[in-house]
């Protein structure tokens, strides 16, 4: 049954179960002509989002990979490669497909080579929009492999003390299984916040934090309307932030061959038909290629279980990476996933332009 509820604005938010929404995004991709593995790829990492509270890369995304997919911006039907090999690397050419076919295909690779060498790296060119960073670097971890995960973006995210569009959100992820337990997982934009938080905020009319975006000249605004570019992570230090998308940058653009983020065509458009050539990265290892198996797994239940004992100050709570999601994705399996306001629109016109029943209907 949906559960309503409101927004700053007084809107209606809608919760709808998972598996509805699930099957709904299945059957877009479907009714647009774009082959399994895509709308496997591309629903998978959208749930993740939604289901672990990442809202800014889960379903809400669904219109605008339809709207990039109908006017050509990415391939359907992409024919998914690996192209180069040397030991335990390798290039994988996306040939313009959705960015997370491109990801969890190169991690599943990666997790093949590192099953073999101990490490597996993949570099992955010719791809589009990554979603979630945390979907593929969970991949590994759910196969017992620690995983890396790294995209470059359109710039949006001034350098520390800087005034222009420089790095993507350039998100940096990394996972690690915990015997026993849900993975230690670190899901992070190097920016303050993403782009797509942005927007979530301008639709449930929410401000935004202090000291997380500027206007076009690089000062601080709390409006999602006024917002020209975003701030590097780490506020007074947005130095770390900023070198830490330096990283991602190298590692997805540089060494794929792919455009810098101020070389890429803009998420939003208006060109929705041009190829973006995005680069991403990812990277398994495999524990037991380091330390015996089981040392590894002691060390790391010792490690998550001292972190969350630890004392915490006054008022507040001591949580591993993860734990905020893990909580998120538990409510959610009982309630389903709150869908804002300008989604449930977009989701109605998809339902009726492709003859289909929305997941909230009913």
């Amino acid at each position: 049954m949906n559960q309503p509820a409101t927004t700053a604005t007084g809107e209606a938010v809608v919760y709808a179960p998972i598996e509805k929404v699930d099957r709904f995004c299945r059957d877009v991709f479907g009714a647009i002509g774009a082959d399994e593995a895509t709308a496997d790829a591309a629903t998978r990492a959208m749930m993740h989002g939604s289901r672990l509270g990442v809202d800014s890369h889960g379903v809400r995304l669904l219109d605008h990979y339809v709207r990039v997919m109908e006017g050509g911006r990415v391939n359907r039907r992409p024919d998914v490669r690996i192209v180069h090999s040397f030991g335990a690397v390798a290039a994988l050419d996306a040939d313009h497909g959705h960015g997370a076919l491109g990801a969890y295909s190169g991690m599943e690779h990666a997790v093949e080579l590192a099953g073999q060498f101990g490490i597996g790296a993949v570099s992955i060119r010719n791809s589009s929009h990554f979603g979630p960073a945390g979907a593929y670097a969970m991949a590994a971890a759910e196969r017992g492999f620690i995983g890396l995960a790294v995209c470059n973006s359109d710039s949006f995210v001034r350098l520390h003390d800087g005034a222009m569009r420089f790095h993507g959100t350039n998100p940096i992820a990394f996972a690690v299984p915990v015997e026993n337990d849900q993975p230690w997982l670190l899901d992070m934009a190097t920016s303050a916040i993403p782009y797509n938080r942005v927007q979530l905020y301008r639709s449930l009319g929410i401000q935004l934090p202090e000291g997380v975006a500027s206007d076009i000249h690089g000062q601080d605004v709390r409006d999602p309307g006024q917002v020209e570019m975003l701030a590097p992570v780490g506020g007074e230090f947005g130095f770390k932030g900023a070198g830490l998308a330096g990283i991602a940058e190298i590692l997805s653009a540089v060494i794929s061959g792919m455009r810098l983020s101020f070389d890429i065509l803009p998420m939003p458009g208006p060109d929705l038909s041009t190829p973006r050539e995005l680069g991403a990265f990812v990277l398994a290892l495999k524990p037991g290629a380091f330390v015996d198996e089981a040392v590894f797994r002691a060390g790391m239940e010792r490690y998550v279980e001292v972190l969350r004992s630890s004392p915490a100050r006054e008022g507040m709570t001591v949580m591993a990476p993860g734990d905020r999601e893990w909580k998120v994705a538990e409510e959610r399996r009982r309630i389903g996933l709150p869908l804002d306001p300008a989604t449930r629109d977009a989701f109605a016109a998809l339902a009726e332009k492709h003859g289909l029943t929305p997941p909230f209907a009913g």
